[in-house]
């Protein structure tokens, strides 16, 4: 048998050690949120600057907290490309010295599989290891089928990121790592409003005992789920687990026994909230987190009966078009899986898919259902696939109307403060007439 323990103590490396595991021009990939290896990047940026290599990308969807390559001075060094925007990143990418690569978050691996041709580093952080040489990806394996495609792996070891089931890795697929008790990142889950409240309360209505729900972040999510309380055996197939999911799992709402795959699972490929998250999904086999090629590949997605899938958006037209991604022209997220799954519950029998938000914004002074998108932006969701559309002040299922007769339920469901105006601008652009 092997000895996993000595392979370990020969491949553990201080933080300055693990450094000169890089080299110039390296393109390295992580996995996303608190897996992101902040401690390897924190030595890593002062050891590139102490000894001038430059050229170096990283590559990560959506990280949690301000880090030192963020600095503009960092850039010559380790420049940065988002997979998916946050408030972290986002004046780089605005400002010039970071990017953004564009992509169904489903297909970011195949990315790096079939067209970049893998990275040189592929690393993350993962779970102490186990008795049988395996580590845990813990609260995010999103990217981790890229490891496969990488010319070293390297981890950061934290006990504090929970023993998630689903996608491991092996020491001996390990070039290196380090040790980091750095407690993972935290996010408070935001207060939900009244006008959230009555947007939960509509979608709620809507979700039939037995579906398998996608949620995501933002105070919608968490407004739709206190209105199901109430409902019997849902499953969950979607690429985030939130703090939500727990009350709904330990009251018995969520059960997955009438998921068509999977079953008697909850399955997502990320998560990032409340500590006490993080304590119910260690060693929890109910849940199962894996590679996000698989759980937001619409294709699987569809495989399960009845799933609804929950997404907001920045703006949307009166053609149906939804911006998700920018403000005009600026980057301001991502694509993310919101497509994944809308096509997904698209094909799945009895699915639906719910684009939800506020209809108004800046105190009730900016609609946010325009004649046009604004100038610039970036469509996200296509016409085609738009299904329902929710606000505070109702719900409508475009998905089989004209653009007449959709133009007309979208204005019925604006602030009344901007309904005038927008049949005004339908009836000249000869939407409605």
């Amino acid at each position: 048998m092997a000895n996993w323990e000595s392979m370990y103590k020969e491949k553990l490396r201080s933080r300055e050690e693990i450094c000169k595991e890089f080299e110039a021009g390296y393109k390295c990939v992580s996995n996303s949120q608190t897996a992101e290896p902040v401690g390897i990047l924190d030595a890593l940026v002062d050891y590139l600057a102490k000894n001038d290599i430059k050229g170096l990308e990283h590559y990560l969807l959506l990280p949690l907290k301000q880090q030192k390559y963020m600095d503009k001075e960092s850039e010559p060094y380790l420049h940065h490309t988002a997979h998916f925007i946050s408030g972290y990143d986002r004046a780089m990418i605005w400002e010039g010295y970071g990017d953004y690569m564009p992509s169904h978050y489903s297909r970011v691996p195949i990315l790096w599989r079939d067209v970049l041709d893998g990275p040189d580093v592929y690393y993350c952080t993962v779970s102490p290891m186990d008795k049988h040489g395996y580590f845990s990806c813990g609260t995010s394996p999103d990217l981790s089928n890229v490891r496969r495609k990488a010319k070293k792996v390297l981890l950061e070891v934290n006990k504090t990121m929970p023993r998630a089931f689903g996608s491991f890795i092996h020491i001996s697929e390990v070039t290196a790592f380090i040790e980091n008790d750095e407690p993972i990142t935290e996010v408070a889950a935001p207060p939900i409003s009244d006008d959230e409240k009555k947007i939960g309360d509509l979608i709620a209505e809507q979700i039939p005992d037995g579906a398998t729900i996608q949620l995501g972040i933002g105070g919608i999510p968490n407004a739709v789920a206190g209105g199901l309380m109430g409902k019997k055996d849902l499953g969950v197939h979607s690429e985030m687990f939130c703090d939500v999911m727990v009350p709904l799992t330990e009251s018995g709402v969520i059960t997955n026994e009438r998921k068509n795959i999977n079953r008697g699972k909850t399955v997502v490929t990320f998560s990032f909230g409340a500590r006490s998250t993080y304590d119910f999904l260690d060693d929890n086999p109910g849940v199962e987190f894996l590679p996000v090629d698989y759980v937001n590949n619409p294709f699987v997605i569809a495989q399960n009966d009845n799933v609804m899938s929950i997404n907001s958006c920045m703006e949307i037209d009166l053609f149906g078009q939804v911006c998700s991604e920018s403000q005009g022209p600026m980057n301001f997220s991502g694509s993310g899986g919101q497509v994944d799954f809308i096509r997904g519950a698209a094909a799945s029998k009895g699915g639906k898919s719910f684009m939800a938000f506020k209809s108004s914004a800046k105190k009730d002074t900016i609609s946010k259902i325009k004649p046009v998108l604004t100038e610039g932006s970036v469509i996200t969701t296509t016409r085609s696939d738009i299904d329902y559309v929710v606000t505070e002040q109702g719900i409508v299922k475009l998905m089989g109307l004209t653009a007449s007769q959709r133009a007309k339920a979208l204005i019925s469901i604006a602030h009344p403060a901007f309904r005038e105006e927008l049949t005004k601008a339908a009836k000249d652009m000869h939407i409605i007439v």
